[in-house]
């Protein structure tokens, strides 16, 4: 597990766009970010390895089976949706602790990770990027993806790229800048695009 100096888990809002000074408009991403909560801490005595857990998003008991409830209770949390782990770089904290957006700082440099919007079957030219053939009438070939191998190998080879489900993987954007902070409303402000529908889970690293 990769160290960090920082991590939370968030829901995407959408995106707006707010204006500099000088009158420039920048696009942005709003992210409701925590309240988070420390779940446990995993020892390398008993688990065999150092992490955190954290968890967000409140949901109502009959929403959880009983091992998680009964593992977020021994923490002395509420019931949580969302969990992960995290290994932080000299961080102490207690299970039941709370973690707020405002552990953040405007001009922080982060990575953002969520499922990407997903767009059903697609073809070669949509989810590949594939040029196709002539659009003209008595053309033949359109959007098709062409030859697929060779006639000596008479097999298709592993990874060439044909039509198929598109999106709905998971993506990671690096190096966002965190251009505002709304505490009270638990809001990160991300200049640029995450990944993921509106009231989609993503997770906030600080390196």
């Amino acid at each position: 597990m990769k160290t960090v100096t920082y991590g939370m888990i968030g829901e995407k809002v959408g995106m707006t766009r707010i204006f500099t000074p000088e009158g420039i408009s920048v696009p942005v991403t709003v992210i409701k970010c925590g309240p988070c909560y420390v779940t446990g801490k995993k020892t390398k005595e008993r688990d065999g390895y150092e992490a955190w857990q954290i968890g967000y998003g409140e949901v109502k008991e009959r929403k959880l089976n009983k091992p998680r409830l009964g593992h977020l209770k021994k923490g002395g949390v509420p019931p949580l949706k969302f969990l992960k782990e995290f290994s932080f770089k000299d961080a102490q904290y207690q299970p039941g602790e709370v973690l707020k957006v405002d552990s953040f700082q405007i001009g922080d440099r982060v990575d953002v990770t969520g499922k990407s919007k997903g767009k059903g079957f697609a073809g070669v030219v949509k989810r590949l990027g594939y040029k196709g053939g002539e659009t003209s009438h008595g053309s033949m070939f359109h959007r098709a993806p062409g030859s697929i191998g060779g006639t000596d190998a008479g097999r298709v080879f592993k990874g060439k790229g044909l039509p198929g489900r598109m999106g709905g993987k998971r993506v990671t954007v690096r190096n966002l800048e965190v251009v505002g902070i709304n505490a009270e409303r638990d809001l990160l402000i991300l200049k640029g695009a995450v990944p993921g529908p509106a009231g989609s889970p993503v997770i906030i690293i600080r390196k």
